[in-house]
């Protein structure tokens, strides 16, 4: 493994979509103003990810979230940028060995946004309407809410998304509500849909970095745009996942909260036709956030059983 090369510019890794980039600039923009440096200090290298190649199947099918991961990984591992950038909701359970993740920024609204010209809110849509989205999640859960709705896999970055709306290809979509406001597209939203009727993916709404576990000077550098809450709830949430094994393969929930030193977790899983869920709520300190995360995480393994999800 190298070592991070001595001085600036601190190399900033990132997808290359819309969304990636304004998550490295918004990353890029806090260390500059928390260090009091200049643009020049900070160089945003794109590497295209598997992810953003394949776009004609299902993740669940190709490899499930690494695919977003991988590419940025071994650019780190071998030298070529010092952190990389991503949304939570992407990152692998357990990284590659000599890797960390070692901020999260602030984290945005957790919320699912609804996108239709055909309806206010998605239980408002008409008998038998198509709703395309990409995650499994989402199809669940749309399908517990609506079963008569027809849910079909819909891939690509978030325009491409918007424009197949827009040319009537399905009736409506969901999509993250913090990446429309990452991009500026909040005034494409019909509505929100509330956590207590669809729980969000675990980690949506933050970003994080990953640096390599040896890099001192880069972790000192980062700190000072960590925000400490978003960790909090991140690590009992992705303790949940990592107890389910969970990939793209599974449609899971999560979402932790902290208020008032008080400590929440809310979680489920679902079968893909969203017709079998199992729910269940933790509440404690944040010091116990990761032994939260495993216990509600096992809850839901032991009550789905092994068969649970065997697609």
């Amino acid at each position: 493994m190298q070592t991070k090369h001595s001085g600036l510019p601190l190399r900033i890794g990132t997808r290359g979509s819309a969304l990636a980039l304004a998550q490295a600039h918004e990353t890029r923009d806090r260390l500059m103003a928390a260090h009091g440096l200049p643009q020049e200090a900070f160089e945003i290298v794109v590497i295209k990810t598997s992810g953003d190649r394949i776009l004609d199947r299902p993740l669940s099918e190709v490899g499930g979230k690494g695919l977003f991961t991988k590419e940025l990984e071994t650019a780190m591992l071998e030298g070529e940028i010092d952190i990389a950038v991503h949304s939570s909701k992407d990152m692998p359970t357990v990284l590659p060995d000599g890797l960390e993740i070692i901020a999260f920024l602030p984290r945005e609204d957790v919320r699912d946004a609804f996108i239709s010209p055909k309806a206010a809110r998605l239980t408002d849509l008409p008998q038998g309407a198509v709703v395309g989205s990409s995650s499994l999640r989402r199809q669940a859960m749309i399908k517990r809410l609506r079963p008569d709705i027809e849910v079909v896999t819909y891939r690509g970055n978030v325009q491409s998304r918007l424009q197949k709306l827009a040319d009537g290809v399905v009736d409506a979509t969901l999509l993250a509500n913090a990446g429309l406001r990452r991009l500026g597209l909040a005034h494409v939203i019909t509505s929100l849909l509330e956590v207590e009727e669809f729980l969000p993916a675990v980690g949506q709404g933050a970003i994080c970095i990953e640096a390599r576990a040896d890099d001192a000077a880069t972790r000192e550098m980062i700190a000072a745009i960590h925000d400490a809450e978003t960790e909090i709830c991140l690590v009992a949430e992705r303790a949940f996942l990592r107890e389910l094994d969970g990939s793209c393969r599974t449609p899971i929930g999560g979402l932790a909260r902290l208020s008032g030193g008080k400590l929440v977790l809310e979680g489920l899983i679902l079968t893909p036709d969203g017709r079998t869920v199992h729910e269940t709520r933790r509440e404690g300190t944040a010091a116990e956030a990761e032994a939260m995360g495993r216990d509600a995480g096992a809850e839901l393994k032991r009550r789905g059983g092994p068969d649970f999800f065997a697609y």
